[in-house]
């Protein structure tokens, strides 16, 4: 009976080496492959089995254990053909002409790198004997002069007037807060005026602690009312108006059934009612545009 097809003993250094050209992720299906035989194969798994795992033939899985018990490390990276590899570097600053190496250019079956085809790259054409991903990108990054950062994004008015109405506004605030003393034409009573809506009830999905219905409930309760979830709006929907006063830390807001021109002047209307006609009020508006 011909002797078992087996790879010789491995010492745990080696092992941890394939356990980490395995973890390093998709890549390389040949990098990734061949490791995971010789790995299965020091586990005591038989050649057929192998084959079976890692979905490719049995002579295959022979061939590989056999160059890995004569070549070691070396021969599960594959020797790619096409001539003696280009310099890998990165592109220089303002240099129009791109200086990386391309897949393609190797007879590999992809167009662009990922940094787990790069790495499997690497070590096969020798640049390096091991790289992890990360170590990969922290030197590409690093060449490229990338560093982590925060983005931050504001917004900026294109109204040509804005310098001035936000001068006035901070102007009015400042009087709410009792830190500039009005002048005789200026406001003593300031309110934040906004509006929103429609608002309408919409069917939600959720949990919730309710009394026991059915033949456990209590005996002496009524029959709960069921709910069921509707979209109609036979009653329309409502617009809410709301001013906040500066000076009383106080908020008041109407209901409206709608939301029009006629609706916000009443309501600004309210708003003159609650001080006696001497004191002057001004109102900061929200953009609304129906005034």
């Amino acid at each position: 009976m011909a002797e078992r097809v087996r790879v010789r003993e491995i010492g745990d250094d080696e092992g941890q080496r394939l356990l980490r050209i395995i973890r390093r992720g998709t890549g390389s299906l040949v990098t990734w492959r061949r490791p995971q035989m010789v790995l299965l194969s020091a586990q005591g798994m038989a050649v057929a089995k192998i084959a079976e795992v890692t979905f490719t033939s049995a002579d295959r899985v022979r061939d590989v254990i056999h160059n890995f018990n004569a070549d070691g490390f070396d021969s599960l990276y594959p020797k790619y053909k096409g001539g003696q590899p280009k310099t890998l570097t990165l592109r220089a600053p303002g240099d129009q002409e791109d200086h990386q190496v391309q897949p393609a250019e190797h007879g590999l079956p992809f167009s662009t790198w990922s940094l787990a085809k790069l790495a499997d790259f690497l070590v096969a054409e020798g640049v390096v004997d091991d790289i992890s991903h990360e170590g990969l990108r922290s030197l590409l990054l690093r060449e490229e002069g990338v560093t982590f950062q925060r983005m931050k994004t504001w917004k900026t008015s294109r109204d040509p007037n804005y310098a001035t109405k936000k001068a006035r506004i901070e102007h009015l605030y400042a009087i709410a807060d009792g830190e500039v003393i009005p002048e005789e034409d200026e406001p003593d009573v300031i309110f934040c005026l906004d509006e929103f809506g429609p608002l309408n009830l919409q069917p939600h999905p959720g949990r919730q602690w309710a009394e026991r219905g059915g033949r456990h409930k209590d005996p002496d309760r009524e029959p709960r009312r069921r709910r069921r979830a509707t979209y109609t709006r036979p009653h329309g929907v409502r617009h809410p108006f709301a001013a906040y006063d500066l000076a009383k830390d106080q908020l008041y807001g109407h209901i409206k059934p709608k939301k029009n021109r006629t609706r916000f002047l009443e309501f600004c209307r309210y708003l003159r009612s609650l001080y006696p006609p001497e004191i002057r009020i001004a109102i900061v508006l929200d953009n609304f545009s129906r005034t």
